[in-house]
Order: structure tokens, then C-alpha cells, then sequence
């Protein structure tokens, strides 16, 4: 919970890849849907990650930090840094490819989040073919986890999950196209639940979202 009460949440980013979840966040941002979100950093530890042009197009301060010859501690020993210079309340983990430190979890202990592919405890892991597997397993139904970020690598306290139905003529890339709308849609969720709970919106504003 934040410390006094604020008229904003302030939310850094952290990605590694496209940036579509992301875009989502900024496309609600831009239509006025999350009046109450600052998006005030989009950190990348790769610099050709396409999240840090969507974000700098949106005016979003960015940055890339690069982790060639430092160990994960001294890496997120500097965004910590940039977090608290930049004055995020909360980080989101979306399409973040890197296992994060005590050093960064201790200091967001329950406000850093991470969105996985897969309905956790199933499929936990970065490495994985989630998609693949999900299919070569033959389940019925797929979908997304935000979770808080722990040392247990995906294995921190559930905050939502929104389960997909997996089609008879369901493909690997089918799936990841249904998973990532409900990436969206979570995360969109997720803000406005984080919102309330911080009392920044009340919950007539929560029921009209």
C-alpha cells in the first residue's frame, strides 16, 4: 500500500520483447479509460525492444539498461534506482526475460507483478514453449496469470487469472493470439483493482469500467 494518499499510480514497466500488452495499456491510456495511470517509466534491459519505441511515441520516458558484465543483484540494483528516480509505486513484469533479484523484490514487496501465459501453477517458467506444451498436453482451456513476483520463480500469491477455451483446430500461434487479448484484459483489470485498493478510484469508478 502506498505510504499517503495519492491522486495517481504511478507505474513502471518493465519489458523485454514487442510491447503488445503494453500497447493495450497505452491505447486505454490515450482513449481516457485509466484517467488515473502515470505511466512514468518503460525500462528494457534490450535495447532493439519495440516496447521502448511504442512507449517513447506515447511520450513515455524510457530506458534501456544494459546487464553485460553485471551479476542479476547489480543489474537490479540499478533499476531499482531508476524506479525510485522516476517515482514508480508499482512495477509490471509484461514480456520481462529476466529472473528478478531479492534486491528489486524486497524493495516492491507486494507491488511487483508479472503476467505469464499459462494458467500457474501450470506451465510456470520463461524458457518453455508454453503454447506448444499446453496443446501437446491436450487441455481444454489455456490462459493468462498476473502474479506477485517472489524469489519463487512464477510461483508468487495469484492477484487474476482469465482462463481461454482451446478449439479442436487450436494452433500454437491461435493460442498465443487468444492468451494476449486476455493478457490485455487483465492487465487493464489489474489497474483499476490496484487503483481501488490504493483508494485512488472508488468503486463506483471500478463498476463503470
Amino acid at each position: 500500500m502506498l505510504s499517503s494518499p495519492v491522486h495517481s499510480l504511478r507505474l513502471a514497466v518493465f519489458a523485454s520483447t514487442r510491447g503488445t500488452d503494453l500497447q493495450a495499456i497505452l491505447d486505454e491510456k490515450k482513449a481516457g479509460n485509466l484517467p488515473f495511470l502515470d505511466l512514468c517509466l518503460v525500462l528494457s534491459d534490450r535495447g532493439d525492444s519495440y516496447a521502448l519505441e511504442r512507449a517513447a511515441g506515447a511520450g513515455i520516458t524510457t530506458l534501456f539498461l544494459s546487464a553485460k558484465g553485471k551479476n542479476r543483484s547489480e543489474y537490479d540494483a540499478e533499476c531499482l534506482k531508476a524506479c525510485r528516480r522516476h517515482g514508480a509505486d508499482y512495477i509490471f513484469l509484461i514480456g520481462y526475460m529476466r529472473i528478478v533479484s531479492p534486491v528489486l523484490i524486497e524493495a516492491y514487496r507486494g507491488r511487483i507483478f508479472n503476467i505469464h501465459p499459462s494458467l500457474l501453477p501450470k506451465y510456470p517458467g520463461m524458457d518453455m514453449k508454453v503454447h506448444e506444451e499446453v496443446l501437446r498436453n491436450g487441455e481444454i482451456e489455456s490462459g493468462c496469470t498476473l502474479h506477485h513476483v517472489t524469489e519463487e520463480l512464477d510461483g508468487g500469491e495469484i492477484f487474476l487469472q482469465e482462463k481461454v477455451e482451446i478449439s479442436s483446430a487450436e494452433t500454437p500461434d491461435s493460442l498465443k493470439e487468444k492468451v494476449q487479448l486476455a493478457e490485455q484484459r487483465t492487465l487493464i483489470k489489474a489497474l483499476h483493482m490496484i487503483a481501488l485498493q490504493e483508494k485512488i478510484i472508488s468503486k463506483n469508478e471500478l463498476e463503470k469500467t
